[in-house]
């Protein structure tokens, strides 16, 4: 049985289309809702409680739109709400903690993990947690880094600012001898290069997009919700949606997926 029921994607802004990029490329066939809360960002500096509202706010309007699954594409809100979420909705929802957490015990040799994230999720200590349930003798180092997702909101995803914030975050988890780094924040991976280049090849850096894209496989799989698709041509289609400014967001999107794409307001979904 096939299922063409759009999958739902969200995050404060940007981030997330570093998730939304994973499941489209092990997912091609399936339609997907993206939607940055632009007009909110950054939830980093938020109360989780704040971040918690909003989350529902959006998952709410989501489920108006009949998505099948909704993916937390943003830490900040997964550490807000996803337990909360997955028992006041009815439709599977999945965060990016868990499965980032998983793939770092996996990759360190040092046994000894960083987390490069917003002051919310270093404050929530949802990565810390979530490692030492998986493995309770594997040391966690947390660190916020407030700068960095005004910085690539406003495109800045390179250059002497960006070097400067991202060496000044790293400092203390590189004096702690760390062999990985979760990025804690789906914004992050869109400046791998310039972290990569910080930290040095014997670092492994961390993105729980790739993970979560298994993930919502495995939950659609599971569930009987793929949707099949009986010919080549019928790839899935990718709605997105902001609350800020829908150009910004245009123009920033395409730059991240290479590709030009068509933001719309949130009433103008529905």
């Amino acid at each position: 049985m096939s299922d063409p029921r759009p999958i739902g994607v969200f995050d404060s802004g940007v981030g997330g289309l570093t998730v939304l990029a994973e499941v489209r490329d092990r997912l091609p066939f399936e339609h997907i809702v993206y939607f940055g809360d632009t007009a909110r960002v950054p939830y980093g500096v938020r109360d989780l409680d704040e971040v918690r509202e909003f989350a529902f706010e959006i998952i709410e309007y989501l489920t108006g739109l009949d998505v099948k699954l909704v993916v937390i594409a943003c830490n900040t809100a997964t550490a807000a709400a996803l337990e909360a979420a997955q028992a006041a909705f009815d439709v599977p929802i999945i965060g990016v903690i868990e499965p980032g957490a998983r793939a770092a015990v996996l990759e360190t040799r040092l046994r000894s993990v960083g987390v490069l994230a917003t002051e919310g999720t270093v404050n929530s200590h949802a990565y810390r947690r979530a490692v030492h349930y998986l493995d309770a003798g594997i040391r966690v180092y947390e660190q916020a880094a407030p700068a960095l997702v005004p910085l690539i909101e406003r495109g800045i995803v390179d250059g002497p600012e960006l070097e400067r914030a991202v060496r000044w975050y790293l400092h203390p988890l590189q004096r702690q001898g760390v062999d990985a780094v979760i990025l804690g924040c789906t914004h992050y991976p869109l400046i791998s290069a310039t972290i990569n280049r910080v930290l040095g090849p014997s670092v492994r850096l961390i993105s729980s997009a790739g993970q979560t894209a298994l993930e919502v496989r495995r939950v659609l799989s599971r569930r009987g919700y793929l949707r099949h698709v009986p010919k080549m041509g019928d790839e899935g289609r990718t709605t997105f949606i902001c609350s800020g400014d829908p150009r910004q967001f245009a123009t920033l999107g395409s730059m991240f997926l290479g590709e030009e794409i068509e933001v719309v307001a949130p009433a103008a979904a529905l």
